[in-house]
Order: structure tokens, then sequence, then C-alpha cells
């Protein structure tokens, strides 16, 4: 797909939006965070269930209590990822690896490597997230114990 200027326009307006998210997350702002999800998004998650729509997603009694588990920021590395804007310019997909950092209440240090994708779609001109799909491989050994510790 050929870049324009309006597509460079809104790459650099998902960027932010992902950015933001990420901001919000290292901060537990629970508010923030979810504002970034339209009210009809479709998640589906490292934990259960096997699927979150809107509601739940937005829901940020569950975010803040899950913010509590964790002792000082969650810090989410999006260092290594892509934006591709569709040609229409109101549909957008990002995907790479996430790094997720912080200390775990009772736990200890934690770093995560996974896999997302986000597809976001411009609703009143602002892009919001439709879609999220974070995953970890598993092995495939028998055991289906998931690989947690890849690197990339």
């Amino acid at each position: 797909m050929q870049q324009t200027a309006h597509s460079s326009t809104s790459e650099l307006a998902i960027r932010g939006v992902l950015e933001a998210r990420s901001a919000a997350l290292k901060a537990k702002n629970a508010e923030d965070f979810v504002a970034h999800y339209a009210t009809d998004v479709v998640t589906y998650d490292l934990a259960p269930p096997l699927q979150n729509l809107g509601p739940d997603v937005r829901d940020t009694a569950g975010w803040e209590a899950w913010f509590a588990t964790w002792d000082g920021p969650i810090v989410e590395d999006l260092s290594a990822f892509s934006v591709t804007v569709a040609e229409s310019d109101d549909i957008a997909f990002s995907h790479g690896l996430v790094n997720l950092q912080g200390d775990k209440i009772g736990e200890g240090p934690q770093s995560l490597w996974f896999r997302s994708t986000w597809c976001l779609r411009q609703i009143d001109g602002t892009w919001m997230i439709t879609h999220e799909h974070n995953s970890t491989p598993f092995y495939m050994d028998g055991s289906h114990r998931a690989a947690t510790d890849l690197v990339p």
C-alpha cells in the first residue's frame, strides 16, 4: 500500500492512542486506560475468559482491581510494533511484540513478552480500539504450558 500524507497522519495518531493507553497503564489510571476502547470493543486477552466485550473491557473497577495487584508502575514496551492504515483511512491495525514489566505484589519483578494485535476505527474523528488480541504461544509437547519464558 502506498503511504499518503493522510495515512501518515493517521499512523501518528494511532501510535499516539497506543502510547497514551500505555501511559495510562503505567500510571494505573483506569479511566484514561479504558477511554481508548470503543464501546463495542471485543478483546481476547491473556487472562480468562476467552472473550471480553465492551462493557466488561471498559469497566474501570475491574482494571483498578488488577492495578492494585502491582506495586508501582506497570510498564508496557511497544517499541517494535507496526501500524497499517486502510486506504479508506477509517480502519487500521497494529501488531507487534509487547514486553510487560513491573513488580507484582507477593511475586516480585515480572517481565513477560507476548504478542498483541489492535484493530482501530475512526469514530466521530477519533481513533478508537475496537479489537485487541493478546497471546502467548504454548508448548506443544503435551504439557500445554504457556511459553512465557520466550524473549525476542
